[in-house]
């Protein structure tokens, strides 16, 4: 797995996960055979690839228990540039966007140094060409770096919006203005996505609950459950044989304040 704040390739168990519902844009294409895939709302479908936007219940599943999956963080790419990508990959023959994802991934394996991959490297990759990024506020695009550089950091919408000089209220209505989903969801989904930083590790379960920003166990579980399908114990005893390899945050972009 390449593990970075904006970006992330998983190839691997799938396991038999529930419902999810992830803060990103989800690529999947199956290793071998075919997935199925169930968004809410939606007929249950068997594809070979796939796309799910942000934020959108769903579940997966594959008889051989291996995927592929590519996350791409939302607030990263231009907006127009997001909706274009997921139509793009949704009207992609599904074994062309399988084949790409299948490629990507021998790609990634065989590089010699994996740790300092680029969004732009990774998007290259998968896409043939960096991602547009979005620019923000750069109020809010310091709580964003922050976010990203340390998701396990308690992190108070007051103290954002004091160190931003505005109010609570206009300070977290600023911030899903400029990300499109508010405060509280997005530091709800980076602190469950810092999870897959630690998958292939042996650790005490409640000291990482606690490490990582949650108050107890039992909100450290409801909250993975929610965001992956899966418990967390499921989550690791199917990693322990995962390669990670990790990539520093890059700062965001920014835009002169209105």
């Amino acid at each position: 797995m390449l593990y970075g704040p904006d970006r992330v390739f998983y190839a691997g168990l799938l396991g038999r996960p529930r419902k999810r519902t992830s803060g990103a844009l989800m690529l999947y294409a199956s290793m071998d055979g075919m997935l199925e895939l169930t968004v809410e709302g939606e007929p249950t479908r068997t594809v070979e690839a796939a796309v799910v936007m942000p934020n959108t219940m769903h579940s997966v599943s594959s008889d051989r228990l291996s995927v592929a999956c590519v996350l791409i963080e939302p607030e990263t790419i231009e907006r127009a540039a997001l909706a274009q990508l997921a139509a793009t990959a949704a009207a992609t023959p599904e074994a062309e966007l399988a084949g790409r994802i299948r490629t990507a991934y021998r790609a990634f394996r065989h590089r010699p140094a994996r740790h300092d991959i680029t969004p732009a490297e990774f998007d290259t990759v998968i896409f043939g060409a960096p991602l547009p990024q979005r620019r923000f506020d750069p109020r809010i695009a310091r709580v964003l770096d922050e976010m990203r550089a340390q998701p396990g950091n308690v992190l108070p919408a007051s103290h954002c919006a004091a160190a931003a000089n505005l109010s609570v209220s206009r300070f977290l209505h600023l911030f899903k203005a400029e990300t499109d989903v508010s405060f509280r969801a997005l530091r709800a989904w980076k602190r469950a996505r810092h999870l897959l930083n630690f998958a292939n590790e042996a650790i005490n379960m409640a000291h990482l609950a606690l490490d990582i920003g949650y108050p107890d166990s039992t909100h450290f579980s409801h909250s993975i459950r929610r965001f992956y399908g899966l418990k967390p114990r499921a989550i690791f005893s199917g990693s322990r044989e995962l390669d990670i390899f990790r990539n520093a945050a890059v700062p965001l972009e920014h835009h002169p304040p209105a």
